[in-house]
């Protein structure tokens, strides 16, 4: 790391936001009913260390809970019969207490006069002001700063500022972290250093901390008070400034280590050398440059930005591109809803950001998925198939992590049978393999790993898809996207997914026997795949049923679903709760509302898959029939509303899925963002106003921006080229500019250009479509 001059010569010039305010999220105040939204909205993350914004500062009683840490990977489970891995809490490293004399300065956190908390989004920190209660007469004005290293992982540093305004008066301030190893048994356990270990999967975690502070400019020599605990006591006299600084350093391992702590240790002493000012800068210029690789800029619409800047602070936090054995959880480390579990959301909803503005990270999480593809084949042999069934919900290992029982809204305790049933998590993670394939030729990647994927997924789904004696393979016994309906058969979305998976098999096979005969000999020998079964999975994607009704151009969700009773959704407006709790189980699985995007998802993946009219007659259909019950759902919806040329409809379903993380209207998000919305918002953005797709010699656009975006600008990486969009509303142009690589063919609205450096695109585009009529003709509806 270079010794480069620091950005800030003081500590009240960093504590400073970002001048311009679209950059910064605000909180003011305090309400007891918001605050773990809050803590959800303003974390800091780095892929490997996960902060919640909770407040630092607690009472002198401790009941106030420590913000609380999350390190990736750090999984256990409570050792009980049926057990499922759930993320571990770190220790809480960023709590304070101050005392006037004996007594704690705050008693409450609502006794604070005021209380301002901001995100600076463009440079990673979350920083905080407050001013003490008035009764002390003492006039605390206190100011924080927090963040997790982007340069450096394993780094966290707290910044506090204190200028005491009034009085003359001893003031005590004890550095404290809570939870120390809490549910992990001790390894060792000093003043500066901790080590512990999970009880059950016998994982290893190393914290090491110091704390500094200085009074008038002069360092006071701490009152160490036992693991992890400084106190200094001074008295306060009026205009005096005392700096507070904390560094931490965090270590994982898979297993016991015994240089876990000496890794903590020297990582901590390379952060104390650099200083807080050597380390905050690492940390902005690390920022600075993922938003210059993924930065999203809309003119016209303040809202919009600031939900794709939120979107894409929290995407840009989530991913670690330095750690292959793990992914991104549903609500990366933000949070612990769902115990830190990963599901198809990181393939779907988060790797098309990832392959196309970050592809190291991207590489990464699909490493995760080689790492687990041991696990992934033991599940397809223990439910009696070939090839590899990925776990529904996957932790550590990559075995399934689904609970078998959870208790439902009215209280009844229910089977949850998407661990066994829900499988199409296998064709989504070869869906996410071929897309990093064809947006970055990464021959490295589908030769190591990536051409295991596609064959053993291929091999699961020729398994898994029965012949009858219709003529057709069935796939019976599944659950969709659409989960209110289960165990049933021939998902549309799951059979058309598994025909393309196979067909992507086979073809990753052909490439490797043309291009690597010498890698592909081995390989195919390994897995003991044969010309003949390769021929046999041809048969059984050309043979699989679709659920396609060729005189109505609709494909069936699934065997029957014409037949269920038909629900106007548009009576139920404005509930405030799932319309399978308004229904009831029985009647939500016996009717046609859908909980999320299921054929509407196919038509955003697969778009190939609607020939004609065939996308517009599916659509029409499916949006008044689904419920919007899943966060995921939206972005689906208007990614396809957009690229049929509503652009206004797109926009609702765009502010929709904006709303979830970014207003108070539910509780829903006090367990962490929802990541995989956060990926929709630039889904919809990217290859939904942009209209953006991926071919195999470049990439097309076919503009539709929404009623009120003049602009929309975004940078993109293909096959290591780096490409700059404008699209341009008020001009009706579409500006590309090749910033690096080799020339390349770019399709904007169906004609092809030559796009090389030095030499800018600017081409015309057509005026917005009129927007889509939602009215369903008589001779569209088959129920």
């Amino acid at each position: 790391m270079t010794n480069s001059r620091p950005l800030y010569e003081t500590m009240d010039q960093a504590l400073q936001p970002t001048a311009d305010r679209g950059w910064v999220l605000i909180e003011d105040g305090y309400d007891p009913l918001r605050e773990s939204s809050l803590e959800s909205r303003f974390a800091i993350s780095n892929g490997f260390l996960g902060v919640r914004g909770g407040r630092a500062t607690t009472q002198g009683a401790g009941r106030i809970a420590p913000a609380s840490t999350y390190v990736a990977g750090l999984f256990d489970t409570t050792g009980a019969a049926r057990a499922v891995p759930a993320l571990v809490p770190a220790p809480g490293w960023l709590n304070m207490r101050f005392f006037v004399g004996d007594r704690p300065l705050v008693p409450h956190p609502g006794d604070i006069t005021t209380h301002h908390a901001a995100l600076d989004m463009r440079r990673g920190l979350l920083l905080t002001e407050w001013l003490s209660p008035d009764p002390w007469e003492l006039g605390v004005c206190m100011r924080t700063a927090r963040l997790v290293s982007l340069s450096e992982r394993a780094i966290g540093l707290q910044l506090v500022q204190l200028e005491m305004k009034s009085g003359d008066t001893e003031v005590t301030l004890r550095a404290v972290c809570e939870g120390l190893g809490a549910g992990m048994a001790h390894g060792a356990l000093e003043q500066d250093l901790g080590v512990w270990r999970t009880r059950h999967s016998n994982m290893g975690l190393a914290m090491a901390a110091a704390a500094s502070v200085e009074i008038d400019g002069v360092c006071a020599p701490p009152e160490p008070d036992g693991p992890f605990e400084w106190s200094w006591t001074w008295t306060a006299r009026p205009g005096q400034v005392v700096g507070f600084v904390r560094f931490v350093a965090m270590g994982r391992a898979a297993s016991q280590d015994p240089e876990l702590g000496i890794k903590a240790r020297t990582a901590l002493k390379a952060a104390q050398s650099r200083g807080w000012r050597g380390v905050l800068a690492d940390h902005e210029r690390a920022w600075t440059e993922r938003w210059r690789s993924s930065e999203v800029e809309v003119d016209g619409d303040p809202a919009a930005q600031t939900a794709l800047r939120f979107a894409l602070y929290h995407l840009n936090g989530a991913a670690n591109p330095d750690d292959e054995h793990v992914s991104v959880g549903a609500r990366a480390l933000t949070g612990d809803d769902y115990l830190g579990h990963v599901f198809w959301d990181t393939e779907i909803y988060l790797l098309p950001f990832y392959s196309l503005t970050w592809p190291e990270a991207a590489r990464a999480l699909l490493m995760y998925r080689f790492n687990t593809l041991d696990a992934a084949r033991a599940k397809a042999v223990r439910l009696g198939w070939r090839g590899a069934l990925y776990a529904w919900e996957s932790a550590d290992t990559g075995a399934e992590a689904s609970p078998e029982q959870v208790i439902a809204p009215d209280r009844q305790v229910v089977d949850i049978l998407d661990g066994t049933q829900e499988q199409h998590i296998s064709a989504d993670v070869a869906y996410a393999v071929w897309q990093y394939w064809q947006v970055t030729g990464d021959e490295q990647f589908l030769l190591a790993a990536g051409a295991e994927i596609l064959l053993e997924t291929a091999r699961f789904w020729a398994s898994r898809a029965e012949p009858d004696a219709d003529g057709f393979r069935h796939i019976r016994g599944v659950i969709g996207p659409d989960e209110y309906h289960q165990h049933i058969d021939d998902n549309a979305f799951t059979n058309v997914m598994a025909r393309w998976n196979i067909r992507r098999g086979l073809d990753v096979a052909a490439l490797m026997q043309a291009r690597w005969p010498g890698r592909w000999t081995p390989l195919s020998s390994r897995l003991g795949l044969d010309d003949a079964e390769l021929m046999a999975w041809r048969e059984a994607a050309d043979t699989i049923a679709t659920g396609l009704d060729p005189k109505t151009g609709l494909y069936e969700q699934f065997s029957g679903y014409f037949g269920l009773e038909p629900i106007d959704l548009s009576a139920y407006a404005g509930r405030s709760v799932p319309m399978d709790v308004v229904l009831g189980r029985a009647r939500t699985q016996g009717s046609q509302v859908i909980k999320q995007a299921d054929v509407v998802a196919l038509l955003g993946l697969l778009p190939e898959a609607f020939p004609g009219n065939a996308a517009l007659k599916n659509f029409r259909y499916y949006e008044p029939r689904c419920g919007q019950g899943s966060s995921l759902s939206a972005a689906f919806h208007g990614l396809v509303a957009a690229r049929l040329g509503d652009g206004e409809m797109a926009l609702r379903y765009f502010r929709h899925t904006a709303a979830i993380d970014l207003t108070d209207t539910k509780a829903a998000d006090a367990g962490g963002v929802h990541i995989a919305a956060l990926g929709g918002l630039w889904m919809m953005t990217v290859f939904g106003f942009a209209g953006l797709s991926l071919h195999s010699d470049g990439v097309a656009l076919d503009p539709c921006l929404p009623p009120g975006w003049t602009r929309l600008g975004f940078p993109l990486q293909w096959r290591g080229r780096r490409i700059r969009i404008a699209i341009d509303q008020i001009r009706n142009r579409l500006e590309a500019t090749l910033e690096d690589g080799a020339a390349m063919t770019v399709v904007v609205a169906g004609a092809r250009y030559s796009l090389q450096t030095g030499q800018p695109l600017s081409v015309p585009i057509g005026a917005p479509l009129p927007a889509v009529d939602r009215t369903l003709q008589p001779s569209e509806n088959p129920s």
